[in-house]
């Protein structure tokens, strides 16, 4: 079989450099131009499915969003909901979930003048999905984003399960089983409130999961076996991707705030590596075979997302009043912000709106709140920094059926599966100043081994790349390539990942760990997928 093609690379160099010759299989790369979209574009093989349903195309609408951003009503941000809105709307953004921090003085003095402000917000941009939520102080951890549909009672139930179970509320902050219990208790008062129809589809996802390494990962997979459907997964890229930015164009920090070390409440099982961003996606995910691998490996949904944790955004003219300390506490609210008409270079966090750097992007069978929560909790979810891509699509197909992120395709025994990845690249500059390069697509596949038997368990041996592609195309255009697993034996599943190729290990493909003090985001993009499963009987 031909192992190149004038479209990409040739497959077997470039695996041989990369280590993989061994896992390679079947497979030819193709590209076709991006208006090529309809189901006639030719893959190189017969299969009984078109590329519509492979895809989904024409079943689900993506849309673009971000649950996690703050406002004024948080103790550490400035904006206003509405000016957060419209600059989600400026860069894209079709969803927001509104996310202030748990505190006494929020449960106090801001949950319902949150409410009218969202409220307002939507009546202004009826284009836009719009949410109020919370970060959760989580019992015995750090953060995590909570949000989910209860109408007039939205603001009543928030403030119940913040005055309940924030460790802020509940001085319950250190790591320790009686906290990680209370954690646990305040999942399971989520799903009984959708048991008993007070609020509807409550979805929870873990922040910034290992910034300070305060999430264990049997913590993890607690949260997730608590709540099942509920606990959909976690940030595979923190937001505050712009603190990384070197001075002086930037605070000279490190993406995502992943500058720490070992604390009194880390887990002591984290590596020092663990604390650091890897071309500005956490450990948990950006390590093949690592923590995020070990999850899907039980077989059971863990989806990643990412987002602009919006606090104070890079090159924004807008800065918060000055006002004297313990404003916040007292008041719940700081003041509107004011325009100086200055560029902010070196703004507290270094964040980006919603949408103008991290994207979330949702397959919904109905645009409104309704699809995005199927859409979410079903992990039909793909990511992107910078720009990268304009569209990623992933099909996997076998036995006459076809299924797309987050799906679970059921074949026979000795059957072949073949996976198709198309993407269409970026075709106008991004807030970095260029058009960024899709380099490479890897197919990242690992067996399904069920229920780990170590719930700190956080590697998954045999999960690897078995397959990546170099298109070499002009801007504006779609690639496209296939790989074929052959006489599948076992389940597993399979991701894709993309990379602009800037950095990486030192002779390989995999993503370097960021420089803390020189690591502007626009120079290191990557992109992921979220799995598909095959379950083999």
């Amino acid at each position: 079989m031909n192992t190149s093609d004038r479209s990409g690379v040739d497959r077997r160099g470039f695996l041989k450099r990369a280590g993989l010759a061994g896992a390679a299989a079947a497979g030819a790369p193709m590209i076709a131009p991006a208006q090529a979209d309809a189901a006639d574009i030719d893959l190189g093989f017969d299969i009984d499915v078109s590329l519509d349903r492979l895809f989904g195309r024409g079943r689900y609408q993506w849309l673009v969003g971000d649950h996690h951003t703050h406002s004024q009503y948080s103790y550490d941000a400035m904006y206003t909901i509405d000016r957060i809105a419209a600059g989600a709307r400026e860069h894209g953004a079709n969803w927001i979930v509104f996310t202030d921090h748990g505190h006494a003085e929020h449960e106090k003095s801001s949950v319902e003048p949150t409410g009218r402000d969202v409220v307002a917000a939507q009546w202004k941009y009826p284009d836009l999905l719009l949410w109020q939520g919370m970060e959760w102080n989580v019992p015995g951890a750090e953060h995590a984003t909570v949000f989910f549909r209860a109408g007039k009672d939205q603001a009543p139930l928030l403030r119940e399960f913040e005055r309940n179970f924030d460790w802020r509320l509940t001085g319950s902050e250190a790591s320790g089983p009686e906290n990680e219990a209370l954690a646990l208790k305040g999942l399971r008062w989520l799903a009984e409130q959708e048991r008993a129809r007070r609020i509807h589809a409550p979805v929870v996802l873990i922040n910034h999961p290992l910034r300070n390494g305060r999430v264990a990962p049997h913590e993890l997979r607690n949260y997730r076996d608590a709540a099942p459907g509920l606990v959909i997964g976690m940030e595979g890229a923190p937001g505050a991707q712009a603190d990384g930015f070197p001075k002086p164009q930037g605070n000279g920090g490190a993406r995502g705030g992943y500058a720490n070390s070992p604390g009194a409440n880390s887990w002591p099982g984290f590596p020092a590596e663990a604390y650091r961003t890897f071309g500005g996606w956490d450990w948990t995910t950006a390590k093949v075979g690592g923590l995020w691998d070990s999850l899907l490996a039980e077989g059971k949904p863990w989806w990643i997302t990412t987002n602009s944790d919006s606090h104070y955004n890079r090159g924004d003219t807008l800065v918060r009043p000055q006002v004297p300390d313990g404003w916040y506490d007292r008041t719940g609210k700081y003041p509107d912000p004011v325009d100086t008409g200055v560029p902010q270079l070196a703004a507290p966090y270094a964040d980006f709106y919603p949408g103008e750097f991290s994207r979330t992007v949702v397959g919904v069978r109905q645009r409104g709140f309704e699809g995005v929560l199927e859409g979410l909790r079903a992990g039909r979810i793909w990511l992107c920094h910078g720009g990268l891509a304009r569209q990623l699509e992933v099909g996997v197909y076998g036995g006459g059926c076809a299924e797309t992120f987050g799906g679970r395709l059921r074949v026979r025994r000795g059957e072949n599966v073949t996976v198709v990845v198309s993407a269409a690249t970026a075709n106008r500059p991004n807030g970095g100043g260029e058009i960024p390069r899709l380099a490479r697509l890897d197919v990242i596949a690992g067996p399904v081994t069920g229920p780990a038997t170590d719930r700190e368990t956080m590697t998954a041996p045999g999960t690897r790349v078995v397959r990546s592609f170099e298109p070499r195309r002009e801007a504006g255009h779609r690639v496209s390539f296939r790989h074929t697993f052959r006489n599948v034996r076992e389940p597993f599943y399979v991701r894709v990942r993309g990379t602009d190729g800037k950095r990486h290990v030192p002779g390989g493909i995999e993503p370097a760990m960021d420089v803390i003090g020189d690591a502007n985001p626009f120079e290191d993009l990557w992109l992921y997928g979220n799995p598909i499963f095959v379950d083999v009987h």
